[in-house]
């Protein structure tokens, strides 16, 4: 070997700079180096830069070999030295000394090779991060340049899209501006050649008639200007005038009392009038023109809030806003008190079954004895119109109490079919039904009933119209319903204040019957009405003459009842009547039983009481006239008292007959030939009760313009 070197094992050779070593081998050791017959690597000290140059001109992969080579001399020293420790043998001291040495220095060499391998990693990042750097400013340019391009698009795309001024101004065509402008603006000879110039000289002809019209106009305006001050002085003048005409008006009040000419009360209601909605418009219209011209006695006039009602007609757009206002304010309420279910359900309510502010009030009056008051309102969500009766001054109606005048059912049935019970407007079952509303009863005492009538008096024909929202009310159905309303509502009112009148005398055991019909009843009449009271339909269905009857299942619960008692000596007859709404155009039907002779005599067993009843029920129309129709309920009770002692008598007479000699507890009255029909026994003719009269057709009144109905 050239060169040995010692190495201690905690000690490293710290190699200058300048190339040369820290500490310098001794020729000993030097020598002992160069003998060696092992393959060491000669250490030269060399610089930092030395070991750089060495890794460009040293490849990679001898570096790996020589690596290898090392570590398996290393691995084979070990090994040697091992078994030299193992043998135990002081002469081998010299040669494992001399062993460890050359691995020192075999150790120096993997640590060159560390060096080196680190050096090519340093270079290999500095090339890569050199390398990125460029990439990155190439990438850079690329992107500058990118958008350098995009930059020029966009001018490029406003230059295209550039509009002038001038193109948004609507000129004349080309032949009315050579037609049309002067020659020294159009210049035919230059301006059709070049469409440049001849768009510039449209343009001065557009400015100079911009001109004249802005000349005008200057004119218009101070036109205009003269005309407001000549209106402001006349609008003054009027302004001035008014209270005067207003005080003139005051003092002109009591001559039209005087003279019956209410004037201001007439304007008032006109000016109420223009607030109504166009239902209740039509009705207070043709109820107006109808008491004007036919009907002295009906009197019309509106009544309610004209301020809310002109607050009402707002647009919908000024409701929206106030909505929406009346939200932010409500706001902080509902964060201190969050509402209910029911709460939200009663708003909801309140606001379907809301009223227009004004009504329109019919009185009628009746002789001076009683005043029907009609309160017509509109409901704005259901778009119907109810009505609310009252009776006013009525002596019959102080004179005792009873349903015959009450004004809740006194116009049920005015037109047949129409009790009001439910509202006309189809859509309004839904709407109801929302707000958890199932029937109008419920709350018909606050907003009124729906009569059929009422939607015709209004205009209103929810049978012909499929959109109830985009139905107009028709004035021609208000004013062809109007007379025909008014008389039922007058008949019927007649009819009931002399029902009433004929109820409390019978009670008192008097029986009115109108002077033209006496002559149709006997001047005496032996049996008498001893009891009349009102009976509940629940008390009259547990009669057992009632129960049996055979048009007891027909009975309408809307009706009136009344139980009634007659007697003559010992025959007593027990009885009903059944008063329906639409009295006297349907007729009072009578319900009796008789007991004579500790016997029992009904409808459904004796067919002499049917034929009693039959006679009194279906042969009505033969007591009264057009006149006298009110009086139907008299004149049939006093029909029943002479069937009854007609009865009476041919049946005391035909036991006289059978049994000469014995006393005659009726005697004969009455005039007639002879005691039985026919000439027969009265039970061997009995029709069947399909065939019986009760439930055969009657023809119509002649004065009744209605049809007739007994259940």
């Amino acid at each position: 070997m050239s060169t040995k070197i010692q190495l201690s094992s905690k000690k490293r050779r710290v190699v200058s700079k300048s190339g040369e070593s820290s500490t310098s081998s001794s020729p000993r050791q030097s020598k002992r180096t160069k003998t060696s017959s092992e393959r060491v690597v000669e250490i030269k000290p060399k610089a930092s830069y030395d070991e750089e140059r060495e890794t460009e001109t040293q490849s990679i992969n001898d570096d790996l070999q020589l690596n290898k080579e090392t570590c398996a001399k290393i691995q084979s020293l070990f090994k040697e030295i091992k078994t030299l420790k193992e043998s135990g043998r002081s002469e081998n001291a010299a040669t494992i000394a001399e062993k460890r040495a050359a691995a020192s220095v075999l150790f120096v060499t993997l640590k060159k090779m560390n060096r080196l391998s680190q050096l090519r990693c340093k270079k290999a990042r500095d090339m890569t991060q050199t390398t990125k750097q460029k990439v990155d400013g190439l990438h850079l340019q690329l992107q500058n340049l990118l958008y350098e391009v995009m930059h020029l698009q966009k001018e490029i795309k406003k230059c295209l899209e550039f509009e002038s001024s001038d193109e948004k101004i609507e000129l004349v065509d080309v032949a009315t501006f050579y037609r049309e402008a002067p020659l020294d603006i159009s210049m035919p000879s230059v301006t059709e050649k070049d469409p440049h110039k001849q768009r510039l000289a449209r343009l001065d002809w557009e400015l100079e008639q911009r001109k004249r019209l802005s000349e005008k106009y200057d004119a218009s305006e101070s036109n205009r200007d003269l005309v407001a001050r000549e209106i402001k002085s006349k609008q003054e003048y009027l302004e001035s005038l008014q209270p005067r005409l207003k005080s003139i008006l005051e003092s002109t009040v009591p001559v039209q009392e005087y003279l019956s000419m209410p004037y201001d009360q007439i304007r008032t209601q006109h000016q109420m009038a223009r607030l109504l909605p166009r239902p209740l418009y039509i009705l207070f219209v043709q109820s107006s023109a109808y008491s004007e011209a036919c009907d002295g006695d009906l009197t019309v006039k509106i009544e309610g809030d004209s301020d809310t009602a002109s607050a009402s007609m707002s647009t919908s757009v000024a409701i929206e806003e106030d909505s929406d206002s009346d939200n932010e304010e409500n706001l902080t309420e509902s964060k201190r008190r969050r509402k209910t279910v029911g709460d939200k359900l009663e708003e909801k309510r309140k606001k379907v079954l809301a009223k227009h502010p004004l009504q329109v009030v019919m009185q009628l009056t009746f002789q001076g004895e009683a005043q029907l008051v009609l309160t017509f309102s509109y409901l704005i969500e259901l778009k119907v119109v109810t009505v609310v009766t009252e009776l006013k001054d009525s002596s019959a109606a102080k004179a005792l109490q009873s349903d015959l005048l009450s004004p809740k059912t006194i116009l049920n049935a005015l037109y047949p079919g129409d009790d009001g019970a439910e509202s006309p407007n189809p859509s309004n079952i839904f709407q109801l039904q929302r707000i958890g509303i199932d029937s109008w009863s419920t709350f018909s005492e606050s907003v009124g009933s729906p009569y059929l009538w009422c939607q015709w008096l209004s205009g209103l024909d929810f049978l012909q119209c499929d959109d109830t929202k985009g139905m107009k009310p028709n004035t021609c159905l208000s004013s062809s319903h109007m007379e025909a309303t008014v008389k039922a509502l007058r008949g019927r009112i007649k009819a009931r204040l002399a029902l009433q009148k004929q109820v409390t005398l019978v009670g008192q055991g008097n029986i009115p019957v109108p002077s033209s019909t006496v002559k149709l009843f006997p001047s005496k009449l032996s049996s008498r009405v001893v009891s009349w009271k009102p009976i509940t339909e629940e008390a009259m269905m547990e009669l057992d003459f009632v129960l049996t009857h055979p048009l007891s299942e027909n009975i309408d619960s809307s009706s009136f009842f009344y139980s009634f008692s007659c007697e003559r000596k010992s025959a007593k007859v027990q009885g009903v009547v059944v008063l329906k709404e639409a009295y006297p155009i349907t007729p009072p039907i009578f319900l009796i039983k008789l007991i004579w002779q500790n016997k029992t005599h009904m409808a459904a067993s004796d067919h002499d009481i049917l034929d009693m009843e039959a006679e009194v029920n279906l042969h009505s129309q033969e007591l009264i006239t057009a006149k006298t129709c009110e009086y139907l309920l008299s004149c049939q009770l006093q029909r029943l008292l002479q069937c009854l002692d007609v009865y009476l008598e041919a049946a005391s007479a035909e036991e006289a007959s059978r049994s000469p000699g014995t006393q005659v507890e009726f005697p004969k009255e009455k005039m007639f030939v002879r005691n039985t029909r026919y000439g027969l026994n009265k039970i061997i003719f009995q029709p069947p009760p399909s065939l019986h009269p009760l439930f055969l057709p009657t023809p119509n009144p002649p004065f009744l313009s209605e049809e007739l109905f007994l259940f």
